[in-house]
């Protein structure tokens, strides 16, 4: 592979690969090309033997020649999956199988027409959508930190560079340092990882120390439930974020990069690993990089998937072999960090921001976003809404548009109840908040936060202090134990919930929990135990209603805690068919058959709910 030694070779390779990223996608010289899904989701059904059908079908019909079949990185709209796209016509197929590949080779490849049962279909106008853009759930989102992503192959480095990649470290090292600072606080970039610090007065702090010696270390440890939205950028365009990473060296005057990925995303870290050996390759990546003084060489550490290394400072500890627990503030990381030197840690997305910032400067960049939050953010949306996926949306957007027109809304009719953002760390908000536009600040100031990007939907199916109970199981296992209100205080706010799902709950202990989550949270060490309680004091201020019923009438208002609840036939809708009592485990139903109404023994029942997905005729309810 050619070495890219001066600033000159490396525009001379971006028009090259430009141009044959181009040919690629509006079919010049008469050539087409297939690019299926390869993100985790996607893979996880079976994409990559998709990938491989279409290369032995291809080449049995003499066209794998004027067809290149390519892997990228995640399309966004997971619930839809896998998907495959053909260029130059740029039609869209979803939920594509190994058995469709004959029918869209003959139909499309071959017969030029599209397969119209595998494009996306609207469930409410009934619109047929063949082009991506074109779909709904596309309209209102803005792709920058998921740049290249579903278009480029992240393995592919000329497709990366024809895909913008490095022209931003190029601007970088014709600016001094300073000024590269200078655009990135210019610009709003505040850190999506959590706080939202603002990322250009890190990397000032880290800038203004007098050390040989400094580190850029990025936190792809993204542990929260349900979220990927890091997995997935490194999956799709790594090129991307290791740029990033390369102008935050440039900039505080460090040389060395750790990325610290989780063990539990192999796509990820291969790709990664890839990425980074061939801008060794090729000089981008190394000594004297593009004929400057400026070197720099990226490292990867796994985590072993213990939470409380997202906080930086565990993190820090982590990298350095330790166990992986805070570390008392001050002093901050900027000033002495990874072993004892000034250190930056931006997570993921953040560094995916910043080439985009210097490719089109600081100016343009902050015209998306609100006045304090600029830019876009990355969400993993989730739970109980009918477009599940991945999406980046311009801050300001609000809750409504995220739920509604993005996410579809809820299925099968039910009512919307409450959206938890920020993960374990953040809060329940409800229909009173869904016109919040989605900023930092908006969202704290509604008791929840952004947090690295979770978005999970909840209808009136969920119980909200079940909801409180489970995400406060997670903390309590997840907490490394160094202070004691984190490591004792979460434990006794867990078992007060239990407590009350089980139906044993008192009013004092309502007053007990309330003072408790207060005293956890403003007690703890660090970010995971500050944060720790605000699902519960969140679920109380929105839905207290629901903990007096608990407490009080002893009864679940969604029918969820299951010491709360029994089953129930109806009589009047069972067909005596006897086919929940041929269902149940324990045999807890019983009736005669074609004679007599089927019933429930409450004290047998384990409430699994095979009952009620056996029965056809709607006869079955909890109560």
């Amino acid at each position: 592979m050619a070495k890219i030694r001066t600033q000159e070779e490396l525009a001379a390779r971006i028009n090259k690969c430009e141009g044959c990223l181009k040919a690629k996608f509006t079919g010049e010289g008469g050539k087409r090309a297939i690019v299926i899904c390869g993100g985790t989701g996607c893979l996880s059904n079976k994409s990559d033997e998709i990938k491989a059908a279409f290369e032995q079908k291809l080449k049995e019909k003499g066209l794998d020649k004027k067809i290149s079949i390519n892997f990228v990185g995640c399309f966004g709209f997971c619930s839809q999956g896998p998907f495959v796209k053909i260029f130059p016509e740029d039609t869209l197929y979803r939920m594509v199988k190994v058995s469709d590949v004959d029918r869209i080779i003959e139909t499309d490849i071959i017969g030029g027409k599209v397969v119209e049962d595998l494009v996306y279909v609207d469930p409410n106008t009934k619109v047929k959508y063949p082009k991506q853009d074109e779909i709904p759930f596309y309209a209102k989102q803005k792709r920058v930190a998921l740049h290249g992503s579903s278009m480029i192959n992240p393995e592919d480095i000329d497709e990366a560079l024809g895909y913008d990649s490095f022209k931003g470290l190029a601007k970088a090292l014709t600016m001094k340092p300073q000024e590269v600072i200078d655009m990135i606080l210019k610009s709003g970039l505040r850190g999506r990882g959590g706080a939202g610090f603002p990322t250009g007065r890190k990397w000032q702090f880290a800038h203004d120390q007098v050390n040989n010696t400094k580190y850029v270390v990025c936190n792809g440890d993204e542990g929260d439930p349900g979220a990927f939205m890091d997995r997935s950028m490194l999956e799709a365009n790594p090129f991307n974020v290791i740029e990033g990473m390369m102008i935050a060296g440039y900039a505080i005057g460090a040389k060395e990069g750790y990325f610290y990925v989780r063990a539990e995303y192999p796509i990820a870290v291969n790709r990664l690993k890839i990425a980074i050996k061939k801008l060794n390759e090729v000089g981008l990546l190394g000594r004297h990089i593009l004929g400057t003084d400026f070197s720099f060489q990226a490292h990867i550490r796994l985590g072993a998937g213990a939470f409380v290394c997202g906080e930086e400072t565990a993190l820090l500890n982590s990298i350095e072999g330790k166990r992986g627990m805070p570390r008392p503030r001050p002093p901050f990381p900027a000033i002495k960090g990874l072993w004892q030197k000034p250190t930056i840690i931006n997570n993921v997305e953040t560094l995916a921001n910043v080439p985009y910032i210097l490719r089109v400067g600081a100016d343009e960049y902050a015209k998306v976003g609100t006045e304090k939050s600029k830019g876009t953010k990355v969400f993993a949306l989730g739970g109980k809404v009918n477009n599940v996926g991945l999406v980046e949306v311009p801050m300001g957007l609000t809750l409504k548009e995220l739920v509604y027109d993005i996410g579809g809304g809820v299925p099968n009719g039910k009512q919307f109840k409450a959206i938890q953002t920020g993960g374990p760390s953040g809060g329940c908000l409800t229909v009173k908040n869904l016109d919040t536009p989605i900023d930092y600040d908006n969202l704290i100031a509604q008791g929840s936060m952004m947090g690295s990007g979770g978005a999970i939907v909840m209808d009136e199916d969920n119980c909200m202090v079940n909801i409180a109970k489970f995400y406060m199981e997670f903390i309590t296992d997840e907490s490394c134990g160094k202070c004691t209100p984190c490591r004792v205080g979460t434990k006794r706010i867990l078992e007060i919930l239990t407590k009350i799902t089980k139906g044993q709950g008192t009013m004092e202990d309502l007053t007990y929990l309330q003072e408790l989550a207060f005293a956890t949270k403003n007690g703890a060490l660090c970010g995971l135990g500050q944060t720790a309680a605000n699902p519960v004091l969140s679920t109380m201020k929105n839905f207290y209603d629901e903990y007096v019923a608990h407490v009080r009438d002893k009864k679940c208002p969604a029918h969820e805690c299951k010491d709360l609840m029994e089953y129930y036939i109806d009589p009047e809708k069972c067909k005596k068919c006897s086919a929940c009592a041929r269902g149940c485990p324990v045999g807890a139903i019983s009736g005669v058959v074609g004679k007599e109404a089927f019933k429930i023994d409450t004290k047998k029942c384990i409430k699994c709910g095979s009952c009620i997905s056996t029965c056809r005729f709607g006869a079955i309810s909890k109560r």
